[in-house]
């Protein structure tokens, strides 16, 4: 069984904060590109387009 410890100082800390803060980043970015996005950022082609609407039919999100 692991166990966990807190990082032993500061700059592992901050390391860590950031690697954190990145990533709740990436999921609110991939989050409203999937559910919410209408293709006013999403505009490389109808290819983009049907991936991300697959992919509100697949989670369940409303977008007709």
């Amino acid at each position: 069984m692991a166990i966990l410890h807190a990082p032993s100082n500061t700059t592992e800390s901050a390391a860590l904060a950031v690697v954190v803060a990145a990533t709740i980043l990436l999921a609110f970015v991939v989050l409203y590109l999937v559910g919410f996005d209408q293709g006013a950022i999403s505009r490389s082609g109808m290819y983009m387009h049907e991936l991300m609407h697959d992919g509100r039919h697949l989670l369940g999100l409303p977008c007709h």
